[in-house]
């Protein structure tokens, strides 16, 4: 259904989000952000009250592992869901339900998350987490874009990529990006990004 980057940059007090999916419009429901507090995609049979409380939790001091746990305790279909947690301090957190659609799978980097069900293949997540730790670019808003990207290339969602989004929130960032229906959608996305956004995250 849908794969979703989380990342920080924690000497610039950066969270970026973005997704890709084969759903319309997955950029009002899969990713969430509060600036720094911390970054939620909730994807899978998407239940946005974990991005809703996951960030309340999250501001309240729960760590990710604490706060996701405490809503998978209060989900009746908690195997439906795959959720990614990342916090201002870079603690982390990770599920994703039997239930959920292969190929499905994460990957936890050192700053960054990767989530993914219904892919075309494991190519998809290999090529995303290849790009993060083998191809980044100056600021991180760019790097989960190039990520974004190669995971479109190396064939994103088993349906076709349909829609994506960004967001990126920090000292003098704030980033809200969606494209919610397009034959190439992080492509066009890209393309708003450099149009709207580049210079005020390079200054």
């Amino acid at each position: 259904m849908t794969y979703s980057i989380l990342a920080l940059d924690s000497e610039k007090k950066l969270l970026v989000v973005g997704v890709a999916s084969g759903s319309e419009a997955a950029g009002s429901r899969v990713p969430w952000i509060k600036r720094l507090v911390g970054a939620v995609a909730t994807q899978g049979y998407t239940n946005i009250i974990y991005g809703v409380e996951g960030l309340r939790l999250l501001e309240r001091g729960y760590t990710p592992k604490e706060a996701l746990a405490r809503l998978l305790e209060r989900d009746s279909s908690p195997e439906l869901r795959q959720v990614a947690m990342i916090d201002i301090k870079g603690r982390k957190a990770v599920h994703v339900g039997t239930e959920c659609p292969e190929w499905k799978g994460y990957y936890i980097g050192g700053d960054f998350i990767v989530i993914g069900n219904l892919l075309r293949s494991k190519d998809v997540l290999e090529a995303v987490v290849k790009t993060l730790k083998e191809e980044r670019e100056e600021n991180l808003v760019e790097t989960v874009l190039k990520a974004l990207l190669a995971g479109e290339e190396a064939g994103g969602d088993a349906r076709g990529d349909l829609s994506a989004a960004l967001l990126a929130s920090g000292y003098g960032v704030d980033i809200n990006l969606r494209i919610d229906r397009a034959a190439n959608p992080v492509k066009e996305l890209a393309k708003k990004y450099h149009i709207v956004y580049r210079r005020a995250v390079e200054h």
